[in-house]
């Protein structure tokens, strides 16, 4: 199986969202599945080339539009044996992020990612290539698959991308690229396709992660019960009318993590290891180790909760902010890893300086310190009020954490709550609210206090199984999916 991985992240080479982990960590487990899996991005400012062995410049790619011609140079190097094209053109991509800067995202991004595009389906014969399959990774690449549609599929062209199936992830559903419809013609589409069904329309604009939905050959979400999910009213984020008519075509595939990395079990980085095989009783000093150290005063018996991210409502840490006191008046302890801005960040400072002995706060990211955080932590809290793509839940189950998450959060479905299902993972908070998520933490607290219901739901999520190698497989599947709707059309 041959696939052209397209994406504008890849952890190792550049780095804004937790897409480029999933990114990079996906295509790798494509090649350890034995898919002949390369990775064609655009070579924008943050790519860090040095990662990269064996860098060369191999094809120029021209792409013409209503505009003139363009024309990308395309390096290939490796990054550890993965095959990575860089397509690099000065004016679109030189010296500038993949999305946006401080002023906001860049206006052209429908004209950058359009061009890429369509120089992506273009590069195949010039790179030896013939893809079976497409991969596009979320809105920057919502129009790959209507370009394929316009320019390959069926047009008896003899070209490598005609015989090639598109596959369209969706990994963040918030996120959609919308732009004025006077772009159509700029971008060499026609009008015709300015509509609502089966067309790039959504609320009066050009949306782009629409249009790969409506003219991908299967689209992708992250999990079974999401891309149900989506279809039902005011859960699509306005694309539910889309994914009901392609319900055919839609799937649901869980992330995976490194468990390499992420082994709890061979963790040098822990007081002392734990697994599902072996069972939690490492665990338990590992919570003592990370208290001694953090000179937190509780004991075995105090629930210890972690939050590891941005300080800012996008992950809901607002929420956490409004009842943080409420919290730390109960047997709870906190530590918080991560940023934010000046304000917040005082406000955390004055609360750690209250509350002694009680929360902790972490600035930045620390990677061992995070190892050391999950394994001694009972729960996690994950208050974003959307965030199915977010692979922390399942590294924190990998660690026995229980994570604390919105009702309709996107997660819900993979991990059930603790105390209404009898697989249950988590723990949902419902309404949106400070006091939701408060009552929630507390709940969390007295079912905690219950020492054999607590080390039973450990045992549960340390018994799961995300890893990569799952998830390549089942990628594989929709993959041969996809290339049987192409030869059967």
């Amino acid at each position: 199986m041959k696939v052209a991985f397209v994406t504008p992240e890849l952890h190792s080479l550049v780095r804004r969202t937790n897409l480029a982990s999933v990114a990079q960590d996906l295509a790798r487990a494509l090649r350890s599945a034995n898919a002949d899996c390369r990775v064609f991005m655009p070579n924008t400012k943050d790519v860090e080339q040095d990662k990269l062995t064996d860098l060369e410049r191999i094809a120029t790619v021209p792409v013409d539009s209503p505009q003139g011609r363009v024309v990308f140079d395309v390096l290939r190097g490796h990054l550890d044996g993965l095959p990575v094209f860089l397509f690099d053109q000065a004016q679109l991509f030189g010296g500038r992020h993949p999305y946006g800067d401080e002023n906001g995202p860049h206006e052209d991004n429908w004209k950058r990612y359009a061009l890429f595009s369509r120089a992506v389906l273009a590069s195949f014969p010039s790179l030896d290539f013939p893809a079976d399959v497409i991969h596009g990774l979320d809105w920057t690449f919502g129009t790959l698959p209507l370009f394929h549609q316009l320019h390959y599929l069926g047009r008896d062209t003899g070209l490598a991308a005609e015989r090639a199936g598109t596959f369209f992830s969706i990994h963040n559903l918030a996120m959609q690229g919308s732009f004025e419809r006077e772009i159509l013609p700029r971008m060499g589409v026609p009008h015709e396709y300015f509509r609502l069904v089966d067309g790039v329309e959504l609320a009066g604009k050009v949306n782009f992660l629409k249009t790969g939905a409506e003219f991908a050959t299967v689209i992708g979400t992250h999990s079974p019960t999401h891309a149900l999910k989506i279809q039902e009213q005011d859960r699509g984020y306005g694309l539910e009318d889309t994914f009901q008519r392609r319900k055919k075509e839609l799937i649901g595939i869980h992330n995976g993590v490194d468990y390499a990395s992420w082994n709890p079990s061979t963790d040098r980085l822990l007081a002392a290891p734990f697994s599902a095989k072996a069972g939690a009783a490492g665990k338990a000093k590992c919570k003592a180790d990370l208290q001694k150290s953090l000179l937190l005063d509780g004991s075995d018996k105090t629930l210890l909760a972690c939050h590891i991210g941005r300080w800012d409502a996008d992950s809901g840490f607002d929420l956490l902010a409004e009842v943080l006191a409420l919290v730390l008046e109960h047997d709870v302890e906190l530590v918080a890893m991560g940023a934010g801005g000046e304000d917040i960040t005082r406000r955390l400072r004055t609360i750690e300086g209250t509350f002694v002995g009680r929360v902790r706060i972490i600035e930045g990211y620390d990677a061992a310190a995070a190892h050391r955080l999950l394994a001694g932590s009972d729960v996690l809290l994950m208050p974003s009020h959307y965030q199915p793509a977010n692979p922390l839940f399942a590294i924190a189950l990998r660690y026995g954490v229980l994570p604390i998450v919105y009702t309709e959060s996107g997660l819900e479905d993979t991990m059930p709550d603790a105390e209404t299902a009898k697989d249950g993972l988590s723990f949902h908070f419902d309404p949106y609210t400070g006091d939701g998520l408060l009552a929630t933490v507390l709940r969390a607290a007295q079912l905690h206090k219950d020492g054999p219901a607590w080390d039973k739901l450990v045992a549960r999520a340390l018994s799961q199984d995300y890893s990569w190698e799952r998830t390549a497989a089942d990628y594989l599947k929709a993959y041969r999916r996809v290339t049987r709707r192409i030869r059967g059309r």
